[in-house]
C-alpha cells in the first residue's frame, strides 16, 4: 500500500511504525472472512481492511470524524486477521495507534467518556474490584440476569503447595482473576508442584495494563507495566526461569513489553528480557507433557469442549497446543464450529459494545454445545466469565481440569 504521510506524523515514532504496517497490506480481502464484526455487519468499514483504510485517510490529514471513530471502536483487536494475513500485516500495533489519535481528535460525549473513565479506574485496581465483585455477589438475586450471570461463583481453590524446589517461576496475579477465580492460579501451582517447579507470586505485581491500555489511558497502562517490571526485576536477577500467565489475554499484554517500552531509556532491556520471560501456561505445560502424563490418575469418561481464546491462538499465536494436553489427561474433546472466531468478550468490548458482544456470545456458545459437552474449558479469565454468563454448562480454566486429573 502506497501511503503519503501528514507532517504532523510522518517523522514521529507512532507516524514512521504505522507507516511500516501500512505499507505491508496489499488489499487482498483474506482478513474479511475471519473479521468477527465484518461477518456479523457486513460493513467492509467494519473489517481489518476497512479500518486500515480509514486510519490511513487520517494518517495523511484528512479529516477525523465519529465514523472513524465508532468502526475502530467495533473492532474487538482478536487478531485474527493478522493470523489469516499473508502479508504479516501487524493489524494490532496499528490499530492501537489509530485510536489513541483518534481519541485525541474527536471528543466523546460525557456519558462514554465517564464509562470509559470508570472502567480504567477500577477493573485494574484489585482493592476496588473485590469490592464490587463482593458487593456483587451479596446482590446477585436482585440484580439483572445478565449480568448476575456474568459473576461467576467461587470455586474451592485448595491449598497453594510450600515445597521448595530448584526450579523456580513467578505467575502474574493480575487484577481480577483473584477476586473472580483465584482456583486458577493455585490449580496451576500444584500442577507444577508435581513438576518439581515452585511458583511463586512477586508483591508488588498487578494488573498487565490491557485493560487500561486498550481504553486509551496510554499513560497509565505504562505505569501498570513498569510496576510490574520493578515487582518482578529482583527475582528475575535471582534465577526465576520463566513468568506464568494464566490469563491468556494478559499475556498477550506482557508478551509486548518490550515492544511498548522499547524506546525508554530505563526499562527498554529490562522490558524485553520481561517479554522473553512471558510463558503461557499452555506452554510450560506442553514442555513438561511426557512426566504430566506419568502423574495422571484413572482413566476420564467426561466430553470437554475447549474454547481458544483470541489472545491465546492469534495474539499469542499457540494454536493447537492445549487440547493435546487436555486429550493427554483422558478428556475427550467436542469438535467446535468456527473456533477462530471471537466470542464477544475481548476485555471490556461486552460492556462497551453489548449488542455486538451478545451475538457473538450466541454463536459461540451454540458452537460449543453443540457437541454436548460435560463441560466448557478455556484460557482466559474475560471469555470464562463472558461465556459462563450465556451457557448453563459450567465454564473452568483448562489448568483446573488438568489439576483435577493429577490429583
Amino acid at each position: 500500500m502506497q501511503t503519503n504521510l501528514a507532517d504532523w506524523i510522518k517523522d514521529t515514532p507512532q507516524g514512521i511504525e504505522a507507516d511500516s504496517i501500512l505499507r505491508k497490506c496489499v488489499h487482498c480481502g483474506f482478513c474479511l472472512a475471519t473479521c468477527p464484526t465484518y461477518t456479523l455487519l457486513g460493513d467492509e468499514l467494519d473489517s481489518p481492511r476497512g479500518r486500515i483504510y480509514l486510519m490511513k485517510q487520517m494518517l495523511e490529514g484528512a479529516p477525523v470524524t465519529e465514523r472513524t471513530q465508532l468502526h475502530l471502536d467495533r473492532c474487538l483487536t482478536c487478531r485474527a486477521c493478522e493470523t489469516t494475513c499473508p502479508s504479516g500485516v501487524e493489524y494490532g500495533k496499528l490499530v492501537d495507534i489509530g485510536r489513541e489519535l483518534v481519541e485525541q481528535k474527536v471528543p466523546r460525549t460525557p456519558r462514554a467518556r465517564f464509562k470509559r473513565w470508570f472502567l480504567a479506574r477500577t477493573l485494574p485496581h484489585r482493592a476496588l474490584f473485590t469490592v464490587a465483585l463482593g458487593l456483587g455477589r451479596t446482590f446477585r438475586r436482585v440484580l439483572p440476569e445478565a449480568l448476575a450471570r456474568k459473576i461467576p461463583r467461587l470455586h474451592d481453590k485448595g491449598a497453594w503447595p510450600r515445597r521448595g524446589h530448584a526450579r523456580r517461576m513467578l505467575v502474574l496475579a493480575g487484577c481480577v482473576q483473584p477476586s473472580m477465580a483465584p482456583s486458577i492460579n493455585t490449580a496451576t501451582a500444584r500442577v507444577l508442584d508435581r513438576l518439581g517447579i515452585s511458583l511463586e507470586e512477586a508483591p508488588g505485581a498487578g494488573c498487565c495494563g490491557a485493560v487500561t491500555h486498550h481504553l486509551n489511558y496510554q499513560h497509565d497502562a505504562l505505569a501498570f507495566v513498569k510496576a510490574n517490571i520493578d515487582a518482578w526485576w529482583p527475582q528475575v536477577e535471582k534465577g526465576a526461569e520463566a513468568i506464568v500467565i494464566t490469563a491468556s489475554g494478559c499475556g498477550t499484554m506482557v508478551a509486548d513489553y518490550g515492544h511498548l517500552l522499547r524506546d525508554d531509556p530505563v526499562y527498554a532491556t529490562k522490558a524485553a528480557r520481561i517479554s522473553a520471560l512471558a510463558r503461557d501456561v499452555s506452554q510450560v505445560i506442553e514442555a513438561e507433557r511426557a512426566a504430566i502424563a506419568a502423574l495422571v490418575k484413572g482413566k476420564a469418561v467426561e466430553k470437554v469442549a475447549f474454547h481458544s481464546p483470541c489472545s491465546l491462538q492469534h495474539g499469542l499465536k499457540l494454536r493447537n497446543v492445549v487440547e493435546p494436553i487436555l486429550m493427554d489427561a483422558g478428556y475427550s474433546l467436542t469438535h467446535v464450529h468456527d473456533a477462530h472466531l471471537c466470542c464477544g468478550s475481548a476485555g471490556t468490548y461486552s460492556i462497551l459494545q453489548p449488542e455486538l458482544s451478545k451475538q457473538l456470545l450466541r454463536n459461540k456458545v451454540r458452537s460449543l454445545e453443540s457437541g454436548k459437552p460435560a463441560r466448557i474449558a478455556t484460557a482466559n479469565i474475560g471469555c470464562l466469565a463472558h461465556l459462563q454468563s450465556g451457557s448453563h454448562i459450567p465454564v473452568r480454566h483448562w489448568i483446573e481440569l488438568l489439576d483435577e486429573r493429577m490429583e
